[in-house]
């Protein structure tokens, strides 16, 4: 009967909380999954049973240290290889400064279209999500990249970031291309698209930038999707 699928899931979430290789953001999602499944089947008694609250762990980033080692990961070796070797690293080199400069999402990079670049004022025209225009900057140094593989770059695509054939990157050769950065530099730690995005976030929140100008330079319609990606420096402001 209904009372007892109540004992039995109570006894089953008791069972969860006592094992210490169980997060509550787990207990949680299991709570919410079969309480919906049997909510789904016209039993509501488990509703007695109140959902356990998510722990909020705070975004990984980089130091500036870390996202410098990232970046110039590869310039030593290009040297002894082929003009294409030399071209896709020096690609790489650019989404990474750019991805950090900007503080851009990574579905967003793949479909830059190079027209949407004005290297004079240090701007990009972003459509992100919501189909919401957007104006995002990056730095000297990165303006300086892009110049250089512009007027290396040979080929017709509209896009600023393309492969061999010509076609636009894609968001899983960016994460893997990072991953094989970061394993170059030394860098231990899970490094993802998003992570640059965090650490772009909070770098520009330590040095003084108000939160406000942070959340329009990611695109964040709400302030408190900002305070997330920049909570890691919350407590020592």
């Amino acid at each position: 009967d209904d009372r007892r699928v109540l004992r039995a899931f109570k006894k089953y979430i008791t069972h969860l909380k006592r094992d210490k290789n169980v997060s509550q953001n787990y207990i949680y999602l299991v709570t919410v999954v079969v309480k919906k499944f049997f909510e789904f089947g016209g039993i509501h008694i488990l509703n007695e049973i109140k959902t356990p609250k998510r722990t909020k762990s705070l975004p990984k980033h980089l130091n500036e240290q870390e996202v410098k080692n990232l970046i110039h990961a590869y310039d030593k070796t290009g040297e002894n290889l082929s003009k294409h070797a030399q071209l896709r690293n020096l690609r790489n080199k650019v989404i990474l400064a750019l991805l950090y400069s900007s503080g851009l999402r990574v579905s967003e990079l793949v479909y830059l279209h190079t027209d949407n670049v004005d290297l004079t004022e240090r701007t990009i025209r972003i459509r992100g999500k919501g189909e919401k225009d957007r104006i995002v900057l990056f730095d000297d140094r990165t303006k300086t990249l892009i110049e250089e593989y512009i007027e290396k770059k040979d080929d017709e695509s509209p896009f600023l970031f393309v492969n061999r054939s010509g076609n636009h990157l894609t968001p899983r050769y960016i994460q893997m291309m990072i991953k094989d950065h970061a394993k170059a530099a030394g860098i231990k730690k899970k490094v993802t698209p998003h992570i640059l995005r965090h650490s772009f976030a909070t770098h520009l929140l330590k040095n003084g930038v108000d939160i406000r100008a942070i959340q329009q330079l990611l695109g964040h319609a709400n302030l408190s999707t900002t305070q997330i990606s920049t909570s890691v420096d919350m407590h020592t402001l």
